[in-house]
């Protein structure tokens, strides 16, 4: 193992405003996107139904590399896979910015999303890097509180940007951010332990192909293709994971992170994440359909309605960092997937004929109870892995994340589908109910037989 190891005693602010940045534009590309589709798609003469892979393709090959490329981080160093992530984002961001039809989008966005993993899988892991142990639940705050405002202002960007110039600046602009961003990591970020084993090819791709083909199975789900569809690729996934976990056994630090989940704190965190990103993955699709057609607002009312939940969340990540720092996660956790929980019923109940004020302060509310549990969650999947395993953790994080996201949207789906009239209703009391689910494991982390095996 690499002698080279970063443990500092003081937070490096360059070195952070490096990662931060990177992590900025990365995540505004996701709601940048969503945001400008439609004009995308009529600009490229694309049609709405297939325009939707420009999305897709991202997510998929996110979701699918980020386990394999936290791997190589822990092969190689961290640093240098986030300093590989950037130039690739880089790239992606200028072919996107170049594609001149929609297959040629659809590759460049392959690419980027190949950038924005290898980011995405190894932050975690430099934050562990960069702030003492005592302080990681503060860092992990901050990184928390940077994903959720950058997610929260691509809207906002995407219109001001859209009202000046054509949808490939959108992608163009990272370029110069990018470059800063480099400059700041080769200059500042710290290396980071290496170890010496071989990365396996095989293991990786069978990783790969496991969760491309879940996320292609709910993404079916969402999109109502038939269900044979569906079920071959979850059978396709069954399969890919039973040859992963028989060709990995026995191995010190598999790409699964199998060993990982071996200890009880870091899988109950790592299942108490996806269900907390379910219910978030759920609301963010569900609430701006169900005000826009159901209650009668605008879609620009809608927007502006929805915004106290990510503002109240970046508010909270602040508070809870600290917190994290001094208080079981299990308690901060659970204690806010049942405020979200309380927020998300309070939704559900709203009167036939709602005030601006009463959707308000409901948004708020699953703001502050989300942003007690993320923090705090994260903490605790980075902390109950071995340093040396930073990586591994990391990708978890990243996965678990995106996952439950995915899952949230094609419950939605399932939901509209089973009843149209009622669909959105249904969603939102479904995403109670993944809440409490997502308490209950969280507060498992108090019992005396978790705490005792970290």
């Amino acid at each position: 193992m690499a002698a080279d190891r970063a443990t500092p005693h003081q937070v490096s602010l360059p070195a952070l405003l490096a990662v931060l940045v990177s992590v900025s534009i990365s995540t505004l590309d996701i709601s940048l996107t969503n945001t400008a589709l439609p004009a995308i798609a009529r600009d490229i003469g694309a049609a709405s139904a297939t325009s939707i892979w420009v999305v897709n393709v991202y997510y998929l090959v996110v979701v699918a590399s980020l386990l394999p490329l936290a791997a190589l981080g822990e092969i190689f160093g961290h640093r240098r896979v986030f300093i590989a992530g950037i130039l690739v984002f880089m790239v992606g961001s200028l072919a996107s910015g170049l594609a001149w039809s929609l297959p040629t989008l659809v590759a460049a966005r392959a690419v980027l999303g190949l950038g924005a993993a290898a980011i995405s899988a190894v932050t975690p892991a430099l934050i562990r890097f960069i702030y003492p142990p005592q302080h990681l639940g503060r860092g992990l705050g901050v990184y928390a509180l940077v994903v959720g405002v950058a997610f929260t202002a691509g809207p906002t960007i995407a219109a001001a940007v859209l009202a000046v110039a054509n949808w490939p600046w959108l992608y163009l602009v990272n370029l110069p951010v990018g470059l800063v961003a480099t400059g700041l990591t080769l200059r500042s970020l710290p290396a980071t332990e290496r170890n010496a084993r071989p990365f396996d090819g095989l293991s990786a791709t069978l990783c790969a192909a496991l969760f491309a083909l879940i996320l292609t199975g709910l993404s079916g789900l969402a999109h109502q293709v038939a269900w044979i569809w569906i079920l071959a690729a979850w059978i396709g996934a069954a399969f890919c994971g039973y040859a992963l976990l028989q060709r990995e056994a026995g191995r010190p630090a598999p790409i699964l992170a199998v060993d990982l989940f071996r200890r009880p704190l870091f899988s109950l965190s790592s299942a108490t994440s996806v269900c907390a990103f379910a219910v978030q993955g759920l609301a963010f699709v569900v609430l701006p359909f169900w005000l826009h057609t159901g209650l009668g607002f605008s879609q620009s009312e809608t927007g502006l309605l929805i915004t106290p939940w990510p503002a109240t969340l970046a508010v909270m990540a602040l508070i809870a960092a600290p917190l994290a720092d001094r208080h079981s996660p299990g308690l901060l956790g659970g204690g806010g997937l049942l405020i979200l929980c309380g927020g998300m019923a309070s939704l559900a109940l709203l009167p036939s004929h709602p005030t601006p004020l009463d959707i308000a302060w409901r948004m708020s509310l699953c703001g502050v109870g989300f942003g007690f549990f993320q923090a705090p969650n994260m903490k605790a999947i980075m902390a109950s892995a071995p340093r040396e395993r930073s990586g591994g953790a990391s990708g978890i994080v990243a996965t678990s994340r995106l996952l439950g996201q995915a899952i949230g949207a094609a419950l939605v789906a399932l939901c509209l589908s089973a009843s149209p009239a009622g669909g959105a209703l249904m969603a939102v009391w479904v995403g109670c109910c993944i809440a409490i689910l997502g308490s209950l494991m969280s507060l498992s982390r108090l019992l005396p037989a978790v705490r005792g095996r970290v």
